[in-house]
């Protein structure tokens, strides 16, 4: 699930590119900020709430959906942007990246969908310490995280540089993220009706 395009990576990306490593760096503190509120969230109850108002997570994969349709068609219509392509940017202040990072990630509907649904669907309740269990899952989530984007960050700008010099690189890849994130707004437009699991 790290490795599908999402709003994070792109907006990790677009810093990057457009401001240097650093600047995706401290923006990916802000995400893993981002993550920790998740993680704390469902840990202590929250998707006990989308449980008992059914409506209310409905609402939120809904948003998912919707979302993730929007990134897909942005990256798959004519003229479109793919996540490594460069694009111009306002500088900012280390604490507008940290913020905005934090922002994107609390806004972010993937990492919404898997701290509420789908990390709650590994805790076994018949090994006791079901808030334990739920740390140390989403734990480890954020570990593979932040160093599968750190590295993303890190290698953007070479990534960019190959995709200026090559138009078909860029189309390809602007193919490829567009169908995936198509892919995974169906797979979950499908579970849409479903009521919530905990």
């Amino acid at each position: 699930m790290v490795l599908t395009p999402g709003p994070n990576m792109m907006y990790l990306v677009s810093r990057s590119i457009g401001q240097g490593r650093r600047a995706g760096l401290v923006s990916l503190a802000g995400t893993g900020v981002g993550f920790v509120v998740y993680l704390l969230m469902a840990n202590l109850g929250l998707a006990v709430v989308f449980v008992a108002v059914p409506w209310l997570f409905i609402g939120l994969k809904s948003a998912g959906v919707a979302y993730l349709a929007h990134l897909a068609w942005q990256a798959l219509r004519p003229g479109g942007r793919g996540v490594f392509e460069v694009s111009d940017l306002p500088k900012d202040s280390p604490a507008r990246l940290f913020s905005m990072g934090l922002i994107t990630n609390l806004l972010n509907p993937k990492a919404a969908i898997m701290y509420l649904t789908l990390i709650p669907q590994f805790i076994d309740a018949d090994r006791g310490h079901r808030f334990a269990q739920g740390m140390t899952l989403g734990t480890l989530q954020i570990t593979v995280s932040m160093i599968v984007n750190a590295s993303i960050i890190v290698a953007a700008g070479s990534v960019a540089q190959l995709f200026t010099r090559s138009p078909t690189w860029a189309l390809w890849q602007r193919r490829v993220t567009g169908s995936l994130l198509g892919g995974v707004a169906i797979v979950l437009a499908r579970e849409v009706p479903a009521r919530a699991r905990v």
